[in-house]
């Protein structure tokens, strides 16, 4: 495009003024992640006449374990971006994705993982043209605007809810950093097992934690903590980020259940239009994941992840497997 410029920021005094309406582009996350010591942010921004007209906000990740072991970094990023014109913004995203994917690779970036594009096709041939592959995804979302979230469950499941409230479980925000902490060691047990999902560093959960953007909830019964979830508020909806419980301890008392279910109730009290479940997972024919956030009346969505592997072979090989 004539005239626009794009360069990539790591460093938060660099940032020139954006407008934001997603959190996950924001100058708030990138400060939040940049604060986190396993994670760095980078900003790449279109510019025309040394004013921002487009902005795409990218995390990597450094991963690593010692049983098994391993250790790479992954590249991350969630949409597409903000624009302040739509009619330029196909054109404008092929520059950000072309400019981030060169810095992400210098960065040596196993892979690169973009999740949660607005539509399903958005970006396809900018994608291709920079060798991503699509993989077939299902994001599930729950409407809170035109039913509240009790007119989606059955008769049976509001029975259970009335009964586990009887019994005493109660969901309410993190009360101080003590109790963000034992949030932090539920997320740390019920996470050591699921390699594919990336748990950040527990000062991650602090900043977010202190933003106005972010709630952290806790389940408990008996003042013991059996669940917990992070969820974020961003552009009139709600996420749902991270969720965990003892649901293997405290089978009757279903605290991964309620625990999702009354960060529902709260979106729908604070008149957020949508719930979405950031990682509802791969569309196998029988998924748990899936299954159980579709239990709360949610509508399952087709889309796209699109990944790329620095490897080039590796790439191919994957893409010829994902292929349609």
């Amino acid at each position: 495009m004539v005239g626009v410029t794009v360069r990539i920021i790591s460093k938060s005094v660099n940032l020139p003024d954006i407008e934001y309406r997603n959190f996950f582009h924001s100058k708030d996350f990138f400060n939040i992640v940049k604060l986190s010591p396993e994670q760095t942010p980078y900003m790449a921004v279109a510019e025309r006449d040394g004013v921002c007209i487009a902005h795409l906000l990218a995390t990597v990740r450094r991963r690593g374990s010692l049983l098994p072991p391993y250790l790479y970094s992954q590249g991350r990023v969630f949409g597409e971006g903000e624009y302040k014109n739509e009619n330029e913004k196909a054109e404008l995203f092929e520059l950000l994705l072309k400019a981030i994917t060169k810095k992400l690779r210098r960065r040596l970036c196993l892979y690169i993982e973009f999740s949660d594009i607005s539509q399903k096709m958005f970006g396809y041939k900018a994608f291709r043209h920079n060798h991503y592959f699509p993989v077939s995804w299902q994001e599930i979302h729950n409407s809170l605007h035109s039913k509240t979230p009790e007119e989606r469950l059955t008769a049976k499941q509001l029975k259970r809810v009335s009964r586990i409230y009887q019994l005493g479980l109660e969901t309410r925000e993190v009360a101080n950093s003590k109790e963000l902490s034992q949030l932090y060691r539920l997320f740390r047990g019920y996470y050591r097992t699921r390699l594919h999902r990336f748990l950040p560093s527990e000062q991650h959960f602090h900043q977010l934690y202190q933003s106005p953007h972010a709630k952290c909830f806790v389940t408990t019964y008996k003042d013991n903590i059996i669940g917990g979830a992070v969820c974020v508020y961003s552009d009139g909806n709600a996420y749902l980020w991270h969720f965990a419980s003892k649901k293997k301890r405290y089978p009757r008392l279903h605290p991964n259940f309620m625990t999702v279910w009354n960060t529902l109730k709260y979106a729908h009290s604070h008149n957020y239009a949508h719930l979405f479940f950031m990682d509802a997972g791969l569309p196998f024919k029988r998924n748990l994941v899936r299954e159980f956030t579709l239990s709360f009346g949610g509508k399952p969505v087709a889309k796209y992840r699109w990944f790329r592997c620095s490897i080039p072979w590796i790439n191919s090989f994957l893409a010829w497997i994902y292929k349609e």
